[in-house]
C-alpha cells in the first residue's frame, strides 16, 4: 500500500520536474539583419524640384547652342515638338531618357542626344532628401522662314 504512494509521488516529481526544465531553455536574441534600402523611388513631383545649372534662362540658352537640327529635316520641311522624359538622379546625373511623343525619327534622336549630353542639375528634394525625379521636357523644332520658304519651291 505503501508502494503505490511512492510511486505516484515519483512520477509527480519526474512530472514537474520536465516541465521546470522545459521552462529553462535559454532565449535567444532575435537576429537582426539590417537590409540597406534601395531607393529606387523615382518622384514627378517634389517639394524642391530639379534645377538645370543657372537655372531656366541657362538650360534655354544651352538648348539653342547644342540642338543641330538635322540635314534631312532641314531639306523635308519637318518641324514639330518632340516631347520627352527622363529621370534627374539624386547625384543631378540624367538618366533613363525616352521619347513620349516624338514627331520624326531624326528630331527625335536629336532631342535624346541634346538631353543625354546635359551637365549634372541641381538634384530634386522631398522632406529635405535628395531624391530621384522624372521630368518632361518638350523641345520645339521650328525651321526658320527662309527654309520653309525653300520647300515650297
Amino acid at each position: 500500500m505503501l508502494q503505490k504512494p511512492i510511486i505516484f509521488l515519483i512520477m509527480l516529481l519526474t512530472f514537474v520536474g520536465s516541465i521546470s526544465f522545459a521552462q529553462e531553455i535559454e532565449k535567444e536574441e532575435p537576429l537582426t539583419i539590417e537590409e540597406e534600402k534601395i531607393d529606387t523611388d523615382v518622384f514627378v513631383i517634389v517639394e524642391q524640384m530639379p534645377e538645370f545649372p543657372g537655372g531656366q534662362d541657362s538650360l534655354y540658352k544651352f538648348l539653342g547652342a547644342n540642338i543641330v537640327y538635322p540635314n534631312k529635316a532641314k531639306k523635308d520641311g519637318v518641324e514639330g515638338k518632340v516631347y520627352i522624359n527622363f529621370t534627374i538622379e539624386k547625384d543631378g546625373s540624367i538618366n533613363e531618357v525616352k521619347v513620349l511623343r516624338g514627331v520624326h525619327p531624326l528630331l527625335d534622336e536629336e532631342a535624346v542626344r541634346v538631353v543625354e549630353s546635359f551637365p549634372k542639375w541641381k538634384p530634386g528634394k522631398q522632406k529635405g532628401k535628395t531624391v530621384r525625379v522624372s521630368y518632361n521636357l518638350p523641345l520645339n523644332f521650328v525651321l526658320n522662314t527662309k527654309n520653309k520658304e525653300r520647300k515650297k519651291k
